[in-house]
């Protein structure tokens, strides 16, 4: 079994793109193929010490689902079946995808809903993002005056997105042991 699990949720297929993006740095001893939230199950996902999960926020702040108007299943509904899972010892890297201009007032809120829901369960999260370069006026993501993990937005900084990503990917590497 790989090391590292990467898990998403996705509505546009923005989340699953970088999450594809993320698994082409990595060989499959280091990190698991990435898997749709949908088509895993809680027993996969307590199965990994070091996980990676990525979320899009919809609307005004929600979590990616069927009642946010998605075709499929995504986190809405699978963060319910994670409810008895321990991360207690699991280190766990966070990233949210969002929109700035048209949602700045919950601006990758459901990143923060999800750092919430592993912590809540004993998860250390690694991987906080600064908020410099990023235009927004409320978020449940930000703590401390960082965001909980990487934020990408795809619609007003796509340019910005690879350099980003190349970053956090160093700084979570520490963490992971890589």
């Amino acid at each position: 079994m790989s090391r590292i699990g990467l898990f998403f949720g996705s509505s546009t297929g923005n989340t699953r793109r970088i999450a594809k993006m993320i698994k082409k740095r990595y060989d499959d001893a280091t990190m698991a193929e990435a898997l749709n939230v949908n088509k895993a199950t809680p027993e996969l996902v307590a199965g990994y010490d070091y996980l990676i999960l990525g979320t899009p926020t919809l609307g005004e702040g929600d979590l990616p689902g069927l009642e946010a108007d998605c075709q499929q299943p995504s986190w809405a509904e699978f963060l319910p079946q994670l409810q008895g899972v321990d991360f207690t010892g699991k280190t766990v890297a966070l990233y949210g995808l969002g929109d700035q201009e048209k949602y700045p007032e919950q601006f990758v809120d459901a990143l923060g809903l999800l750092h919430d829901f592993v912590t809540a369960r004993g998860a250390r999260v690694v991987g906080a993002w600064p908020t410099d370069g990023y235009d927004f006026i409320a978020s449940k993501a930000e703590r401390d005056g960082e965001f909980v993990g990487l934020v990408l937005d795809q619609d007003n900084q796509k340019m910005l997105s690879d350099d980003r990503l190349e970053t956090w990917l160093r700084l979570i590497a520490v963490e992971f042991g890589l």
